[in-house]
């Protein structure tokens, strides 16, 4: 039997091919643009998502009919808080709204304000979080709103294309600040706070649950078997986690990616959304997941790349593989406003300590110290909740780079393991969410954790170093939001 992975990212999508054991068997992907039509604004068109999923399914068909043919299930993961709006046909009405866009920041502050929001969603309400992009739409586009029929988020369009029908899943939903986090289920309080109505929300599912099976007419154009069936799928983060076994309580995963992630998993639901930590259902019944993020992490490195004109691997060269404490250059990576523990859309970057000495490596250092400190707040925070990892798995483009996983666990003071290269992320998280609703054996034996290439230890020596940096680095957010 096989299953088949779709990790929908923000600037592409990639379809994994497994076996029942999860063991990888091929990938394909296909890119597409994110539109910025104005300051603070990202969209994408959903019917990108599909024209590079038919590509990819096809591609994956053409290379391995034999495979496809015993294929039994899909599984989708998203990038989470999207606002795609539907008409009566299911077809979008307006370009995604994407997680990244700051419009309604007003809208949130507004919902977040009300009573009840907070206890019953468990999370503050982000500017790029789904319900104040519906308030935005009401308040912008009056005409637009009143056409919306069914309101979804990117993976839950993907999987309505697949079988013809609105539905999605907890861990996605979770952040729409619409879903009752501890009950996981509509919450009809917050769906009418923000200005929509019950009947326009999908069908819910947990991330192992079948929910359909695909189209008929899709399974002719695509060479796909005719029962093939898709599961509930889930939110990218939560599908990461269940990619490298993060699935039991005080299991933790460490994203470098375009944004920054730190995630444990919980057995209990229990909200702190005061310190802006995400409290999210996981992809899996009865457990849930908590973690901070920062919105520029491997971007910011992205970003000196483009105006330097060298390579993010090329600025990675200009460092020693082993850091010998903090540089005096400060970065404070708010390229796009922050989430935990800001919640500041308006916030912007900016350098400290700045001199003639200051040269490339010394900026590229900084900044990697910078992101560090930032996900050492989202640490801090999570740890107000009565959570803490003795360990953190680090995934994502950013944990190619050794000397920035040493300075996170000299600045963490965790140890941080660095999995052999491998299968292990979003798209395989999916696959698995596939492989659970079709082989009836314990999750944990299929959400296994990946094999370990090294475990980088905080180097005590540097460690006081560490902390006093990141207590003048600490400094930084009130001074920068005085510069606004």
């Amino acid at each position: 039997m096989y299953f088949i992975g779709i990790d929908l990212g923000t600037s592409g999508l990639r379809a994994i091919l497994v076996d029942q054991l999860g063991n990888f068997i091929a990938s394909s992907e296909s890119k597409y643009e994110v539109s910025n039509p104005n300051p603070g604004w990202s969209e994408q068109n959903p019917e990108d998502w599909i024209n590079a999923c038919k590509l990819a399914f096809l591609e994956l068909r053409g290379n391995f009919p034999k495979e496809i043919s015993k294929l039994k299930s899909i599984g989708v993961a998203g990038h989470m808080h999207g606002a795609v709006l539907l008409d009566n046909l299911n077809k979008p009405i307006r370009p995604c709204i994407l997680w990244n866009d700051t419009r309604s920041h007003k809208e949130a502050q507004r919902l977040d304000e009300l009573p009840k929001v907070r206890d019953i969603s468990g999370n503050i309400v982000f500017p790029g979080f789904t319900a104040p992009k519906l308030l935005w739409v009401k308040n912008n586009e009056p005409d637009l709103f009143k056409k919306i029929k069914t309101a979804v988020l990117p993976a839950s369009y993907l999987n309505t294309w697949l079988i013809g029908a609105a539905f999605a899943d907890m861990s996605d939903c979770a952040g729409t600040s619409w879903l009752d986090v501890k009950l996981r289920k509509w919450s009809e309080h917050l769906i009418a706070s923000g200005g929509m109505q019950i009947e326009q929300m999908p069908k819910l599912v947990e991330g192992n649950q079948i929910a359909g099976q695909i189209r008929s007419d899709l399974a002719s154009e695509l060479g796909f078997p005719k029962d093939v069936v898709i599961v509930g799928g889930a939110g990218d983060n939560a599908a990461a986690a269940c990619g490298v076994g993060a699935i039991n309580e005080g299991q933790g995963l460490l994203s470098l990616g375009t944004s920054g992630v730190l995630l444990i998993s919980r057995d209990q639901c229990k909200p702190f959304p005061s310190a802006a930590v995400h409290t999210f259902c996981h992809a899996i019944p009865n457990k849930w997941y908590q973690m901070g993020v920062i919105l520029s992490a491997t971007d910011s490195i992205n970003w000196l790349s483009q105006i330097s004109g060298k390579s993010a691997s090329e600025l990675d060269q200009l460092l020693p593989d082993e850091p010998t404490g903090p540089a005096n250059e400060k970065f404070f990576p708010y390229l796009s406003g922050e989430r935990t523990p800001l919640n500041d859309a308006h916030i912007r970057a900016g350098f400290a300590g700045l001199g003639q000495t200051s040269d490339l490596a010394k900026l590229t250092q900084c900044i990697m110290e910078g992101v560090s400190f930032a996900l050492r707040d989202c640490l801090e925070a999570i740890r107000k909740t009565d959570a803490s990892p003795s360990s953190l798995l680090a995934t994502g483009g950013g944990s190619v780079s050794q000397f920035w996983l040493q300075t996170i666990s000299n600045t963490l003071n965790i140890e941080i393991e660095k999995p052999k290269s491998g299968e292990f992320g979003a798209a395989l998280g999916a696959a698995r969410l596939a492989i659970t609703a079709i082989i009836k054996e314990p999750i944990e034996k299929i959400m296994t954790k990946p094999e370990i290439e090294r475990k980088i230890m905080p180097n005590q020596k540097y460690i006081d170093m560490y902390e006093k940096a990141y207590k003048a680095y600490q400094k930084g957010h009130t001074n920068l939001r005085g510069l606004q």
